[in-house]
């Protein structure tokens, strides 16, 4: 367990109320777009459209134009970008409902496999890269000045009286990543105590913290913006964007459970609207740079641990690595994730029944 403290107090009732209306301005636009488009200066020769998942808005925000720049100089072509940002799960539908983005950012696999079986993304796009993942992170929990609950471990959120805050999974990518982050942290602890993995003990471990969760938000950020404006006393979601919040003046207590999952997030090339458009060199280029150093290291400045080995060393100290850290095969892999967790009957449609 990681305990970071900061000495401040969140910001005041204004600034979170700013928070929550620039959430709403990015996502009520329709069919999940801004409309909104950064030009890399003077008459834009392409145009490429990008969907992502709404906690790389701000990484990917300072990206583009440097991406745009490189592209200018090694093509002599003005780049501009069409830029959507929703939750993960959300994003993905978009895409595969007719949204012609030409690249995405998603928060998991399994919503680029979506877009494969939808026949708009190659089956072989893990090959490029990191196994196709462009950052990765870890779930940790985030509490108000003080820590007023002493929240210290997973544990600590099926308390009497403590208010959880977590998006929803049906439309949260990191939504999921919570939740298989508690999941895995039951199946964790009954190894510890009964000596095997016991889904029944992991269950009822998420059933007792989920009794105390005070709503479901769309998406990681919304879930964010509703905890700066007072709603809950911890939020369980990723470490970089606690870390992206306290960088722009929110201050936060940051703890990173003893037994957490890592989390992994891809990008792809969406390429049968890339090639309809005739972007694909510009597309695969763009994805290709966001693993480049100049890339990592701003994805790293967010609060993102980068996927470049030689970033990832040079920012290690802050990214502690908690003793029962687990990935993703811990719990089977995503096609047994989204069998026992998500499917009709899964184990996540329990609990929320209450079966």
């Amino acid at each position: 367990m990681k305990l970071i403290k900061r000495s401040r107090p969140l910001h005041g009732w204004l600034a979170a109320l700013m928070f929550v209306i620039t959430i709403v301005t990015v996502s009520g636009c329709g069919n999940g777009q801004t409309g909104t488009a950064a030009e890399a200066g003077g008459q834009s020769d392409l145009t490429l459209v990008i969907g992502a998942y709404s906690v790389a808005k701000d990484a990917m925000q300072e990206i583009l134009p440097l991406f745009a720049a490189q592209w200018k100089a090694d093509t002599g072509q003005t780049l501009s970008f069409q830029e959507s940002y929703e939750a993960s799960g959300t994003q993905a539908r978009s895409i595969a409902g007719g949204f012609e983005a030409d690249v995405t950012l998603l928060a998991m696999e399994g919503d680029v496999e979506k877009l494969v079986k939808a026949g708009l993304v190659a089956p072989d796009w893990k090959d490029r890269g990191e196994n196709g993942m462009v950052t990765r992170s870890v779930v940790a929990l985030g509490t108000r000045e003080g820590n007023p609950k002493n929240i210290r471990d997973f544990q600590d959120l099926a308390k009497r009286g403590v208010k959880v805050l977590y998006p929803n999974p049906k439309t949260s990518g990191g939504a999921q990543w919570d939740i298989n982050a508690i999941y895995g942290a039951g199946l964790k602890l009954s190894e510890e105590q009964e000596g095997l993995k016991d889904p029944v003990a992991a269950k009822d471990f998420l059933e007792r913290i989920h009794a105390n969760v005070e709503s479901l938000d769309k998406s990681g950020r919304a879930s964010m913006a509703a905890f700066e404006y007072g709603v809950g006393d911890v939020i369980v979601t990723y470490e970089n964007e606690l870390l992206a919040r306290i960088a722009k003046g929110v201050h936060y207590e940051i703890i990173v459970p003893e037994n957490t999952i890592l989390i992994e997030n891809p990008a792809a090339v969406i390429d049968k609207y890339a090639e309809e458009h005739g972007t694909r060199p510009a597309a695969e280029a763009l994805v290709d740079y966001l693993l480049k150093p100049q890339a990592q290291e701003i994805f790293a400045k967010h609060g993102f641990r980068p996927v470049d080995k030689q970033v990832y060393a040079a920012n290690q100290s802050r990214y502690p690595d908690p003793a029962g850290l687990f990935d993703i095969e811990y719990l089977g892999g995503w096609d047994e994730v989204r069998s026992t967790l998500y499917s009709k009957r899964g184990i996540w449609y329990q609990v929320l029944a209450g079966i």
